[in-house]
């Protein structure tokens, strides 16, 4: 096969992937219609059995309730599933990485506080631009801030610090969490594993896709019982590749 077929063979399967990722997004799209009425019918229908105290009328409550949970799930399921698969291209522009995880910070603060997790930036001033899409990159910057908060549920010390490096610039992300033990950092990219209760196994691998679509890269190291670094590293505009 030479260079030409490759090329062509490489767009023959970008626009299949594309082709299914549509038709994904617009499944889950079906999904969520008919699962937001049977939401709100389970709603209406525990508060009618609320109101009678009577043994039947506690237990119907009670798989109400098991239904109702089961209905959030499968929600949060399609929710990090459309964001996963719902953005084909960006449109980059000239921006701020500081300004992008200091709006992202500023978003998760409140929680931080809750949970008592000291959050420490040290943002370099004389950071230059990058070519970034404002909405997707702070979707992928969400996505790693919420799980560094998550490993820390009895607080800690989350350090969010950017910087200057050889072909660009680099976020780093560092929690003082539980840590990650080797099969977890082995397959956290991939598409639905999780070793979180409840979680979708969607937003770190939403995370890398989006990192990569902006030319970046992303890598982790980790120690269980002391903690996770994220190290995220973007080309600056001189530096982007042809």
């Amino acid at each position: 096969m030479n260079e030409q077929e490759q090329d062509e063979t490489i767009d023959q399967w970008r626009r299949r992937y594309a082709q299914l990722a549509a038709l994904a997004g617009e499944l889950a799209h079906e999904i969520k219609n008919p699962l937001s009425v049977i939401r709100m019918n389970m709603e209406l229908l525990h508060e009618d059995f609320e109101e009678i105290n009577l043994p039947l009328a506690r237990r119907a409550v009670e798989r109400i309730e098991t239904v109702n949970r089961q209905c959030q799930r499968l929600d949060t399921y399609l929710k990090d599933f459309l964001e996963f698969t719902r953005f084909t291209s960006l449109e980059l522009k000239a921006g701020s990485l500081n300004d992008q995880i200091e709006q992202v910070l500023d978003f998760f603060l409140r929680k931080a506080e809750e949970q008592g997790v000291k959050i420490d930036r040290h943002l370099d001033a004389a950071l230059p631009s990058i070519k970034l899409d404002s909405q997707t990159l702070q979707q992928a910057l969400t996505n790693l801030v919420k799980n560094a908060l998550e490993a820390m549920p009895n607080g800690g010390q989350l350090l969010v610090r950017t910087r200057l490096v050889r072909n660009g610039v680099a976020l780093d992300v560092i929690d003082t969490g539980c840590g990650m033990e080797a099969n977890a950092l082995l397959n956290m990219f991939k598409e639905f594993y999780t070793s979180k209760d409840g979680g979708t196994g969607l937003g770190l691998p939403t995370a890398r896709k989006i990192i990569e679509a902006h030319s970046g890269r992303i890598n982790v190291q980790s120690e269980v019982g002391t903690g996770t670094c994220f190290t995220v590293e973007f080309p600056t505009p001189a530096r982007l590749p042809e």
